[in-house]
Protein backbone atom coordinates (compact mmCIF):
# COMPACT_ATOMS: atom_id res chain seq x y z
CA UNK A 1 0.00 0.00 0.00
CA UNK A 2 2.76 2.60 0.73
CA UNK A 3 4.02 2.19 -2.83
CA UNK A 4 0.50 2.74 -4.20
CA UNK A 5 -0.03 5.82 -2.03
CA UNK A 6 3.32 7.20 -3.15
CA UNK A 7 1.75 7.40 -6.63
CA UNK A 8 -1.86 8.34 -5.84
CA UNK A 9 -1.28 10.96 -3.12
CA UNK A 10 0.58 13.43 -5.42
CA UNK A 11 -2.11 13.05 -8.11
CA UNK A 12 -4.99 13.86 -5.78
CA UNK A 13 -2.92 16.50 -3.97
CA UNK A 14 -2.50 18.42 -7.24
CA UNK A 15 -6.28 18.35 -7.72
CA UNK A 16 -6.65 19.81 -4.21
CA UNK A 17 -4.04 22.47 -5.02
CA UNK A 18 -6.08 23.59 -8.02
CA UNK A 19 -9.26 23.75 -5.96
CA UNK A 20 -7.61 25.77 -3.19
CA UNK A 21 -5.91 28.10 -5.67
CA UNK A 22 -9.31 28.95 -7.14
CA UNK A 23 -11.03 29.07 -3.75
CA UNK A 24 -8.56 31.60 -2.33
CA UNK A 25 -8.34 33.58 -5.60
CA UNK A 26 -4.65 32.79 -6.14
CA UNK A 27 -5.84 31.84 -9.63
CA UNK A 28 -8.54 34.20 -10.94
CA UNK A 29 -11.72 32.57 -12.18
CA UNK A 30 -11.25 34.19 -15.59
CA UNK A 31 -8.07 32.11 -16.05
CA UNK A 32 -9.81 28.74 -15.63
CA UNK A 33 -11.22 28.44 -19.19
CA UNK A 34 -7.78 29.24 -20.63
CA UNK A 35 -6.14 26.67 -18.39
CA UNK A 36 -8.69 24.08 -19.46
CA UNK A 37 -8.20 24.96 -23.13
CA UNK A 38 -4.42 24.62 -22.81
CA UNK A 39 -4.79 21.10 -21.43
CA UNK A 40 -7.51 20.00 -23.86
CA UNK A 41 -6.09 21.46 -27.08
CA UNK A 42 -2.32 21.44 -26.51
CA UNK A 43 -0.88 19.41 -23.63
CA UNK A 44 -3.12 16.31 -23.61
CA UNK A 45 -3.16 15.85 -27.41
CA UNK A 46 0.64 15.96 -27.42
CA UNK A 47 0.81 13.41 -24.59
CA UNK A 48 -1.66 11.07 -26.32
CA UNK A 49 0.11 11.48 -29.65
CA UNK A 50 3.42 10.44 -28.07
CA UNK A 51 1.79 7.46 -26.37
CA UNK A 52 0.07 6.43 -29.60
CA UNK A 53 3.23 6.76 -31.67
CA UNK A 54 5.18 4.60 -29.20
CA UNK A 55 2.55 1.82 -28.89
CA UNK A 56 1.94 -1.00 -31.39
CA UNK A 57 -1.41 -0.56 -33.16
CA UNK A 58 -2.66 -3.97 -31.95
CA UNK A 59 -2.43 -2.71 -28.37
CA UNK A 60 -4.05 0.62 -29.13
CA UNK A 61 -7.13 -0.91 -30.73
CA UNK A 62 -7.52 -4.31 -29.04
CA UNK A 63 -11.02 -5.43 -30.18
CA UNK A 64 -11.56 -7.62 -27.10
CA UNK A 65 -11.02 -4.65 -24.81
CA UNK A 66 -13.28 -2.47 -26.96
CA UNK A 67 -16.08 -5.04 -26.70
CA UNK A 68 -15.77 -5.50 -22.93
CA UNK A 69 -15.47 -1.83 -22.06
CA UNK A 70 -18.12 -0.77 -24.59
CA UNK A 71 -20.67 -3.24 -23.19
CA UNK A 72 -20.00 -2.00 -19.67
CA UNK A 73 -20.33 1.64 -20.72
CA UNK A 74 -23.73 0.98 -22.30
CA UNK A 75 -24.83 -1.03 -19.27
CA UNK A 76 -23.81 1.76 -16.89
CA UNK A 77 -25.70 4.35 -18.95
CA UNK A 78 -28.85 2.22 -19.01
CA UNK A 79 -28.61 1.30 -15.33
CA UNK A 80 -28.04 4.87 -14.12
CA UNK A 81 -30.86 6.31 -16.22
CA UNK A 82 -33.22 3.56 -15.00
CA UNK A 83 -32.27 4.28 -11.38
CA UNK A 84 -32.54 8.07 -11.56
CA UNK A 85 -35.26 8.84 -14.12
CA UNK A 86 -38.63 10.00 -12.75
CA UNK A 87 -39.36 7.93 -9.63
CA UNK A 88 -35.88 6.42 -9.34
CA UNK A 89 -33.13 7.20 -6.86
CA UNK A 90 -33.77 10.31 -4.76
CA UNK A 91 -37.18 11.00 -6.29
CA UNK A 92 -35.92 11.02 -9.84
CA UNK A 93 -34.94 13.64 -12.40
CA UNK A 94 -35.93 14.42 -15.98
CA UNK A 95 -34.26 12.78 -18.98
CA UNK A 96 -31.73 15.58 -19.52
CA UNK A 97 -30.40 15.27 -15.98
CA UNK A 98 -30.69 11.49 -15.93
CA UNK A 99 -28.56 11.36 -19.10
CA UNK A 100 -25.88 13.63 -17.64
CA UNK A 101 -25.94 11.60 -14.44
CA UNK A 102 -25.38 8.52 -16.58
CA UNK A 103 -22.48 10.25 -18.32
CA UNK A 104 -20.65 10.99 -15.07
CA UNK A 105 -21.45 7.46 -13.82
CA UNK A 106 -19.94 5.83 -16.93
CA UNK A 107 -17.21 8.28 -18.00
CA UNK A 108 -14.11 8.22 -15.75
CA UNK A 109 -11.59 11.05 -15.69
CA UNK A 110 -9.37 9.14 -18.09
CA UNK A 111 -7.68 11.91 -20.03
CA UNK A 112 -6.93 14.42 -17.29
CA UNK A 113 -6.11 11.86 -14.57
CA UNK A 114 -6.37 8.22 -15.64
CA UNK A 115 -3.80 7.91 -18.41
CA UNK A 116 -0.87 9.43 -16.46
CA UNK A 117 -1.92 7.72 -13.21
CA UNK A 118 -2.22 4.22 -14.68
CA UNK A 119 1.01 4.69 -16.64
CA UNK A 120 2.69 5.69 -13.37
CA UNK A 121 1.40 2.48 -11.77
CA UNK A 122 2.03 0.04 -14.63
CA UNK A 123 4.40 1.75 -17.01
CA UNK A 124 3.83 1.86 -20.76
CA UNK A 125 1.98 -1.47 -20.63
CA UNK A 126 -1.10 0.48 -19.51
CA UNK A 127 -1.20 2.76 -22.56
CA UNK A 128 -3.09 0.39 -24.86
CA UNK A 129 -6.06 -0.39 -22.58
CA UNK A 130 -6.25 3.22 -21.36
CA UNK A 131 -6.47 4.49 -24.92
CA UNK A 132 -9.29 2.00 -25.55
CA UNK A 133 -11.28 3.34 -22.58
CA UNK A 134 -10.73 6.93 -23.68
CA UNK A 135 -11.86 6.27 -27.26
CA UNK A 136 -14.96 4.32 -26.16
CA UNK A 137 -16.01 7.07 -23.76
CA UNK A 138 -15.31 9.97 -26.13
CA UNK A 139 -17.02 8.36 -29.12
CA UNK A 140 -19.71 6.07 -27.67
CA UNK A 141 -20.58 7.05 -24.09
CA UNK A 142 -20.55 10.83 -24.45
CA UNK A 143 -22.28 10.77 -27.85
CA UNK A 144 -25.12 8.59 -26.56
CA UNK A 145 -25.65 10.51 -23.31
CA UNK A 146 -25.56 13.95 -24.91
CA UNK A 147 -28.02 12.77 -27.57
CA UNK A 148 -30.39 11.42 -24.90
CA UNK A 149 -30.07 14.66 -22.93
CA UNK A 150 -31.33 16.63 -25.92
CA UNK A 151 -34.38 14.42 -26.46
CA UNK A 152 -36.24 14.97 -23.16
CA UNK A 153 -39.92 14.67 -24.18
CA UNK A 154 -39.30 12.28 -27.07
CA UNK A 155 -39.05 9.31 -24.70
CA UNK A 156 -42.21 8.56 -22.83
CA UNK A 157 -44.00 11.89 -23.22
CA UNK A 158 -44.95 14.77 -25.41
CA UNK A 159 -42.03 16.60 -26.93
CA UNK A 160 -41.51 20.19 -25.96
CA UNK A 161 -40.32 23.08 -28.08
CA UNK A 162 -36.68 22.52 -27.13
CA UNK A 163 -36.68 18.76 -27.54
CA UNK A 164 -34.77 17.06 -30.35
CA UNK A 165 -35.54 13.81 -32.22
CA UNK A 166 -33.03 11.01 -31.68
CA UNK A 167 -31.62 11.13 -35.23
CA UNK A 168 -30.91 14.86 -35.02
CA UNK A 169 -29.56 14.61 -31.49
CA UNK A 170 -27.20 11.78 -32.44
CA UNK A 171 -25.97 13.76 -35.44
CA UNK A 172 -25.17 16.76 -33.27
CA UNK A 173 -23.44 14.56 -30.70
CA UNK A 174 -21.32 12.80 -33.30
CA UNK A 175 -20.22 16.15 -34.74
CA UNK A 176 -19.31 17.27 -31.24
CA UNK A 177 -17.26 14.10 -30.67
CA UNK A 178 -15.44 14.61 -33.97
CA UNK A 179 -14.51 18.13 -32.84
CA UNK A 180 -12.69 16.79 -29.79
CA UNK A 181 -8.90 16.86 -30.43
CA UNK A 182 -8.07 13.85 -28.22
CA UNK A 183 -9.25 11.04 -30.54
CA UNK A 184 -7.49 12.70 -33.47
CA UNK A 185 -4.24 12.89 -31.49
CA UNK A 186 -4.50 9.15 -30.83
CA UNK A 187 -5.25 8.44 -34.50
CA UNK A 188 -2.30 10.55 -35.64
CA UNK A 189 -0.06 8.77 -33.15
CA UNK A 190 -1.30 5.42 -34.46
CA UNK A 191 -0.42 6.50 -38.01
CA UNK A 192 3.12 7.31 -36.88
CA UNK A 193 3.27 3.96 -35.07
CA UNK A 194 2.19 2.00 -38.15
CA UNK A 195 4.55 3.88 -40.44
CA UNK A 196 7.49 3.86 -38.04
CA UNK A 197 7.61 7.64 -38.36
CA UNK A 198 9.12 10.21 -36.02
CA UNK A 199 8.79 13.96 -35.70
CA UNK A 200 11.83 16.03 -36.75
CA UNK A 201 14.08 17.28 -33.95
CA UNK A 202 12.71 20.72 -33.06
CA UNK A 203 9.05 19.77 -33.59
CA UNK A 204 9.53 16.60 -31.58
CA UNK A 205 10.99 18.60 -28.70
CA UNK A 206 8.04 21.03 -28.74
CA UNK A 207 5.58 18.13 -28.59
CA UNK A 208 7.60 16.56 -25.77
CA UNK A 209 7.58 19.77 -23.74
CA UNK A 210 3.82 20.17 -24.12
CA UNK A 211 3.27 16.49 -23.30
CA UNK A 212 5.39 16.78 -20.15
CA UNK A 213 3.17 19.64 -18.98
CA UNK A 214 -0.04 17.63 -19.43
CA UNK A 215 -0.13 15.69 -16.16
CA UNK A 216 0.48 18.42 -13.55
CA UNK A 217 -1.53 21.08 -15.38
CA UNK A 218 -4.43 18.68 -16.06
CA UNK A 219 -4.63 17.64 -12.41
CA UNK A 220 -4.46 21.26 -11.24
CA UNK A 221 -7.17 22.12 -13.78
CA UNK A 222 -9.50 19.42 -12.43
CA UNK A 223 -9.49 21.19 -9.08
CA UNK A 224 -10.19 24.61 -10.60
CA UNK A 225 -13.02 23.25 -12.77
CA UNK A 226 -14.62 21.56 -9.76
CA UNK A 227 -14.44 24.81 -7.79
CA UNK A 228 -15.95 26.78 -10.65
CA UNK A 229 -18.75 24.27 -11.18
CA UNK A 230 -19.65 24.38 -7.50
CA UNK A 231 -19.57 28.18 -7.45
CA UNK A 232 -21.92 28.49 -10.42
CA UNK A 233 -24.35 25.80 -9.30
CA UNK A 234 -27.84 27.31 -9.39
CA UNK A 235 -29.58 24.77 -7.19
CA UNK A 236 -29.21 22.92 -3.90
CA UNK A 237 -29.34 19.28 -4.91
CA UNK A 238 -30.50 16.76 -2.27
CA UNK A 239 -27.77 14.28 -1.34
CA UNK A 240 -30.02 11.43 -2.45
CA UNK A 241 -29.79 12.72 -6.03
CA UNK A 242 -26.00 12.81 -6.31
CA UNK A 243 -24.37 10.53 -3.73
CA UNK A 244 -25.82 7.27 -5.20
CA UNK A 245 -24.57 8.19 -8.69
CA UNK A 246 -21.06 8.85 -7.34
CA UNK A 247 -21.16 5.42 -5.67
CA UNK A 248 -22.36 3.83 -8.93
CA UNK A 249 -19.27 5.29 -10.58
CA UNK A 250 -16.74 4.17 -7.99
CA UNK A 251 -18.06 0.73 -7.10
CA UNK A 252 -20.61 -0.65 -9.58
CA UNK A 253 -18.69 0.41 -12.69
CA UNK A 254 -15.39 -1.35 -11.81
CA UNK A 255 -17.24 -4.44 -10.51
CA UNK A 256 -19.18 -4.60 -13.77
CA UNK A 257 -15.99 -4.30 -15.86
CA UNK A 258 -14.37 -7.05 -13.79
CA UNK A 259 -17.37 -9.37 -14.16
CA UNK A 260 -17.78 -8.80 -17.91
CA UNK A 261 -14.03 -9.14 -18.45
CA UNK A 262 -13.92 -12.47 -16.63
CA UNK A 263 -16.94 -13.74 -18.56
CA UNK A 264 -15.37 -12.63 -21.84
CA UNK A 265 -12.17 -14.43 -20.92
CA UNK A 266 -14.11 -17.57 -20.12
CA UNK A 267 -15.87 -17.26 -23.49
CA UNK A 268 -12.52 -17.24 -25.30
CA UNK A 269 -11.78 -13.54 -25.79
CA UNK A 270 -8.03 -13.02 -25.22
CA UNK A 271 -7.78 -10.53 -22.36
CA UNK A 272 -4.63 -10.60 -20.26
CA UNK A 273 -4.73 -10.17 -16.49
CA UNK A 274 -2.83 -6.91 -16.84
CA UNK A 275 -5.23 -5.44 -19.40
CA UNK A 276 -8.26 -6.43 -17.35
CA UNK A 277 -6.72 -4.91 -14.23
CA UNK A 278 -6.10 -1.64 -16.07
CA UNK A 279 -9.69 -1.58 -17.37
CA UNK A 280 -11.07 -2.20 -13.88
CA UNK A 281 -8.93 0.56 -12.37
CA UNK A 282 -9.91 2.93 -15.18
CA UNK A 283 -13.55 2.30 -14.31
CA UNK A 284 -12.74 3.00 -10.63
CA UNK A 285 -11.50 6.52 -11.43
CA UNK A 286 -13.66 9.50 -10.40
CA UNK A 287 -16.06 11.05 -12.89
CA UNK A 288 -14.72 13.20 -15.72
CA UNK A 289 -14.51 16.78 -14.48
CA UNK A 290 -15.30 18.44 -17.82
CA UNK A 291 -18.82 16.96 -17.85
CA UNK A 292 -19.85 19.83 -15.57
CA UNK A 293 -19.03 22.25 -18.39
CA UNK A 294 -21.11 20.17 -20.82
CA UNK A 295 -24.01 20.07 -18.38
CA UNK A 296 -23.95 23.86 -18.14
CA UNK A 297 -23.87 24.16 -21.92
CA UNK A 298 -26.86 21.84 -22.46
CA UNK A 299 -29.03 23.29 -19.71
CA UNK A 300 -28.76 20.41 -17.24
CA UNK A 301 -28.48 20.84 -13.48
CA UNK A 302 -24.75 21.52 -13.36
CA UNK A 303 -24.98 21.77 -9.57
CA UNK A 304 -26.01 18.11 -9.38
CA UNK A 305 -23.34 17.06 -11.88
CA UNK A 306 -20.65 19.06 -10.04
CA UNK A 307 -21.59 17.43 -6.74
CA UNK A 308 -21.40 13.96 -8.29
CA UNK A 309 -17.93 14.73 -9.66
CA UNK A 310 -16.76 16.30 -6.41
CA UNK A 311 -18.06 13.38 -4.32
CA UNK A 312 -16.54 10.76 -6.60
CA UNK A 313 -13.20 12.60 -6.69
CA UNK A 314 -13.07 12.87 -2.89
CA UNK A 315 -13.98 9.24 -2.22
CA UNK A 316 -11.78 7.94 -5.07
CA UNK A 317 -8.61 8.88 -3.23
CA UNK A 318 -9.37 6.06 -0.78
CA UNK A 319 -11.40 3.70 -2.98
CA UNK A 320 -9.05 3.81 -5.99
CA UNK A 321 -5.92 3.41 -3.87
CA UNK A 322 -7.47 0.47 -1.99
CA UNK A 323 -8.61 -1.25 -5.19
CA UNK A 324 -5.20 -0.77 -6.82
CA UNK A 325 -3.61 -2.40 -3.78
CA UNK A 326 -6.13 -5.28 -3.78
CA UNK A 327 -5.51 -5.92 -7.47
CA UNK A 328 -1.77 -5.96 -6.91
CA UNK A 329 -1.01 -2.95 -9.08
CA UNK A 330 2.73 -2.73 -9.68
CA UNK A 331 4.64 0.52 -9.62
CA UNK A 332 6.67 1.37 -12.70
CA UNK A 333 10.31 1.82 -11.73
Amino acid sequence: MPAILAITVPFFALVLCGYLAAQFRVLPESAIPGLNAFVLYFALPCMLFRFGAATPIAQLLDPALVVVYGICALAMVGFTIAMTLQRGTGGGVDLTNAAFGALVAAFPNTGFMGVPLLVALFGERAIGPMVVTLLVDLILTSTLCIALAQMHGHLGGAAGAGDTPLRVALGRSVRGALGNPLPWAIVLGAVFSIGGLALPGALGEIVKMLADAATPVALFTIGTVLWRAGRHAHSRTPAAQFVPVALFKLFIHPLLVLAVGLLANAAGLPISDLNLTVLVLAAALPSASNVSLLAERFGADNGRVARIIMTSTTIAFISFSALAWLLGAGVHA
